[in-house]
Parts: structure tokens; C-alpha cells; sequence
């Protein structure tokens, strides 16, 4: 090949090699490293409006015993965040798919701890209040109305980062007296009829609120 042909061709490939990156949604760095839950937002559908079911925690779970949540749990390997939130929807309430109306995702939490949330808002359908007694000890209601129209109370953790031991201090400026990034975390309270509802509960139904309308 002439040594002119040689260099176009290269300066063609230069011009396209990245053209990939035109389509390329981007994702989050070390996204593969999430821990994936799912929840569902469940409404039910009474005389005064639409209510948002909570489910109180099995005292008998090693995690979270009493905490008030949504239905949900940790995602398996084979199946979607959406099918995630409908089967322990379904296995926790004691349903079927057929009782549950889906609507669809709503925003996802990333908490520090690299856990991800991803609710969905559904709706459930000739439902008897039955629930698992092995993951739930009580279910209760709190009318949409009532969200919509209270804002959460807001306080703050503060979140520092603290390197392990091991830790090479040798190969940064400042060594041990590194200015580590600080911050802080926010936690928001809901109170209804003596339920405390907090921690990432509220602040995943808060932030989805603009969507449940």
C-alpha cells in the first residue's frame, strides 16, 4: 500500500475509533459493585383516597427487627429489580401477581454503604390484610393525603471517611493528616398514629412523591 493510502486510512480509523461513545449511556463507576435491593410502594385504595401500606418487621429477622418498611429484599442473580419488588411483595403479603396492579419505577436510593434501592409504585387488589408472620409482625396504612400535605422532619449524620490500617499513608500528600472529605447524611421522620416511619423508608417515599399524584 502507497505510503499516502497508509496514512488516510489511518486518519479514517482515528476519526471513527470513537464513535462508540456517541450512543453510550453512561453508567456510575463501580456500579457493578452495588448491592441490589427492591421494594414496592404499595397503595390500596379506600373511601377517602388512596393509603400507602407499611409493614412492620418480624422481631424473629436477624436484621432489622420492629423497623417499619416497604415489601421487599435483596435482588437475586436472575431476575430484575422489577420482578424482585413483586415477589416479596407477594411472598410477604400473601399474594398472587394477579393481585397486584403494577405502575411502574419510581427514583432509586444509593446509600453510602453502596446499597441500592429501586422502588416501584403498585397497587394492590382485593387484598385482605393476610401478611408472612415469619417476616412481618404488623401491617398498618397512612392515608397519601397525609404525605402529600406533611413535610418529613430533617436531621443530619455526619459521614467521614476513616482508611483501614493497612492503608498505604506513604504514598499520599500529607500522609496520615490527609484533609479527608467529610460530609454529612440525611435521615427524615415521618410520625402517624404513634408509627415512626424513617431512615431510607421515608426518604424514598418523600423524593417519589412528586410521582404519586
Amino acid at each position: 500500500m502507497p505510503i499516502h493510502e497508509a496514512k488516510l486510512n489511518f486518519k479514517f480509523q482515528e476519526i471513527f475509533m470513537f464513535d462508540h461513545l456517541n450512543s453510550r449511556i453512561p453508567k456510575r463507576i463501580e456500579q457493578e459493585k452495588d448491592k441490589v435491593s427492591a421494594v414496592m410502594i404499595p397503595l390500596i385504595k379506600k373511601n377517602d383516597g388512596y393509603h400507602i401500606l407499611f409493614e412492620v418487621r418480624s422481631n424473629k429477622l436477624s436484621q432489622q427487627p420492629g423497623e417499619i418498611c416497604f415489601p421487599g429484599g435483596r435482588r437475586e442473580h436472575d431476575e430484575t429489580s422489577m420482578e424482585t419488588s413483586i415477589r416479596e411483595t407477594c411472598e410477604e403479603l400473601l399474594i398472587s401477581e394477579s393481585n397486584i396492579k403494577l405502575y411502574g419505577p419510581l427514583d432509586y436510593f444509593l446509600s453510602p454503604a453502596g446499597l441500592r434501592i429501586d422502588p416501584y409504585l403498585g397497587e394492590l387488589v382485593n387484598y385482605d390484610g393476610q401478611y408472612s408472620n415469619d417476616e412481618v409482625s404488623e401491617i398498618f396504612t397512612v392515608p397519601l393525603a397525609f404525605f402529600q400535605n406533611t413535610p418529613p422532619k430533617c436531621y443530619y449524620n455526619k459521614v467521614t471517611m476513616y482508611p483501614t490500617d493497612n492503608f498505604p499513608f506513604d504514598k499520599v500528600p500529607g500522609g496520615r493528616e490527609y484533609p479527608w472529605a467529610h460530609g454529612k447524611y440525611e435521615v427524615l421522620f415521618y410520625e402517624y398514629d404513634g408509627h415512626i416511619i424513617w431512615g431510607l423508608t421515608a426518604k424514598i417515599l418523600y423524593y417519589n412523591l412528586k410521582m404519586i399524584q
